[in-house]
């Protein structure tokens, strides 16, 4: 190895490595408003900064708290190979799984090697390692810890749980750290001085006078490597860092990372919890057999639009979901929105959305793997030819800010029931083909969906029947209530009650916290979905989940 920048993974014919170059995106990171979190350069540069190993098998996990190798369960899904299995090898709460490949780095070079950088699992923490890689003839395990006793953990297929990175041996041996006063360096101090202020004087003018903008919100000096008064970037100054991927002949070959998980169930719990959670479907199957003895029905309201004090007395304060007939019906979205009216209007910007679903079973978990941007009119025609690979949701409507504000000038406001100061006062479009569909789950907050432009097929499901789902996180297992291959993998949701409908244009329903629900487009449809209520809607800020 004379190359002093070589990495190689030596490959045995019985291994097949998952490894690619580090992404800067994190799924938590795009979800913060405007996407602020990448305004800090040095967490998207670390988040790039080397290689990811990606799991090979989908398994749950669980410490039971002692310190034996017995101690840590794994629970593997069906079809996973022995040798592709994390074990618990070491004891002490520790997990550990296989890289598949043996990797040497160019002479006095080391690998560091840990965790994903800003990627948590919940319940469970990477360990690090620095390995002398230039050369040890030695395999290597990634090993994870838990962080508390009896919880689950899920590491699904394709998801990283080894990243590294080389680095010179010795550096840290040969420097020589020490403390200085800051005057002892008149220029750093002046500089520094120079920010301090002109931070201030902007952190004031940004309170003063809101940027429109939201990149006009952050100074950006050192995300342009700029120092005050300089006029240039600093010379080598990095806004990105463009790992290289393996290459060579024996690279393995390898599908998409996120195979088919259809048949993902929670483990089994054991026997004084499975009693406890039947005691609890008891209570919320009987709490739901007498709200539906109520006189009004109980269950799915049809209402003409109520006034604030009925909306809240009826259905928001009751968790009583319902369809409120005619809400939006002089909406001029409601009126005059057609494919055409959209491409002429709006076909020039660029809108986040999602593609190449269908390539992926779970692409609604997966859902930040198929980000992509694009003209919002090819958009549109490619969503006439009908299908679920392309839609725009909800969930790109952090990216989404500019197209948004434009839709929202054919929207009006709801005032009787909404605020306009939270996260997406105007609302979170939903704009696809016949066909687009959003499989079984529920939110963490009250919605309230309104129909714009085609009609929408909707099966909502009461929280007591939460235990006929397969429920995973906020997502059923089950999927679609109407394919019969799901309904024999899950025979209990055969038996689920709830809700079938069609939403139609210029109707609203009232989706309260915690129902199931799955929609499947007739037609070409646009939606808005609020969440921006007038009362209390932040529970999800301590589901267990």
């Amino acid at each position: 190895m004379s190359d002093p920048d070589t990495l190689i993974c030596y490959v045995h014919e019985s291994w097949t490595p998952r490894i690619e170059p580090a992404s800067s995106q994190r799924a938590w990171m795009d979800e913060t408003p405007e996407r602020f979190a990448y305004r800090c350069l040095p967490l998207s540069m670390a988040n790039a900064h080397g290689w990811i190993v990606r799991s090979p098998c989908a398994f749950w996990s669980r410490w039971t708290g002692g310190n034996g190798t017995d101690a840590v369960e794994v629970r593997p899904d069906a079809g996973t190979r022995p040798h592709e299995a994390a074990v618990s090898i070491f004891g002490q709460g520790v997990l550990s799984f296989h890289v598949a490949g043996l990797i040497r780095t160019s002479p006095g070079t080391n690998l560091l090697v840990g965790g994903p950088p800003n990627e948590p699992v919940d319940g469970i923490s990477p360990l690090t390692g620095l390995i002398e890689a230039d050369w040890s003839p030695y395999s290597f395990t990634m090993n994870w810890r838990f962080t508390r006793a009896d919880h689950w953990v899920r590491f699904e297929e394709g998801q990283p749980f080894c990243f590294f990175f080389p680095v010179p041996r010795g550096i840290v041996d040969s420097t020589s750290p020490r403390f200085e006063p800051l005057a002892a360096d008149a220029e750093l101090a002046a500089d520094f001085a120079r920010w301090d202020v002109s931070r201030r004087d902007f952190q004031d003018s940004v309170a003063k006078h809101p940027p429109s903008k939201p990149s006009d919100k952050w100074q950006k000096l050192y995300y342009r490597g700029l120092s005050p008064l300089a006029a240039r970037p600093y010379e080598g100054h990095q806004t990105k860092i463009r790992a290289k991927p393996f290459e060579g002949a024996a690279a393995p070959q390898w599908t998409s990372p996120y195979a088919d998980r259809s048949q993902i169930a929670a483990p089994e719990e054991p026997s004084d919890v499975r009693a406890q959670l039947r005691r609890r479907d008891w209570i919320l199957q009987t709490q739901e057999r007498h709200r539906r003895l109520a006189s009004d029905g109980g269950g799915l309201a049809r209402v003409l639009p109520p006034t604030r004090q009925e909306f809240l007395d009826e259905l928001y304060a009751r968790g009583r979901p319902a369809i409120i007939a005619g809400l939006a019906s002089d909406w001029p979205a409601a009126r005059e929105w057609t494919p055409e009216t959209l491409i002429s209007r709006f076909g020039s910007l660029t809108a986040e959305v999602q593609t190449r679903r269908c390539s992926n079973a779970s692409y609604e978990r997966n859902k930040a793997f198929h980000r992509q941007s694009m003209n919002f009119g090819e958009f549109v025609k490619q969503c006439l030819s009908g299908g679920n690979d392309t839609y725009l949701t909800a969930y790109n409507a952090v990216a989404n800010t500019e197209i948004g504000r434009h839709l929202s000038a054919d929207l009006k406001r709801l005032d009787v029931y909404l605020s306009h100061d939270g996260d997406h006062p105007n609302g979170m479009a939903w704009i696809g083909g016949a066909g687009t569909f959003t499989p079984l789950h529920h939110d963490l907050t009250n919605n309230l969906l309104v129909q714009m432009m085609g009609s929408k097929r909707v099966k909502l499901i009461p929280p007591s029947e939460s235990h006929k789902l397969s429920v995973s996180g906020v997502f059923s297992n089950v999927e679609d209530l109407d394919d019969p291959a799901r309904i024999a993998a899950f025979p209990e949701a055969a038996s689920v009650e709830g809700f079938s409908f069609d939403l139609e244009p210029g109707d609203a329903l009232f989706i309260p916290v915690g129902w199931w629900h799955q929609v499947r487009a007739h037609s070409f449809s646009a939606s808005i979905t609020y969440t921006c209520f007038l009362w209390p809607n932040d529970a999800h800020l301590s589901w267990p989940g």
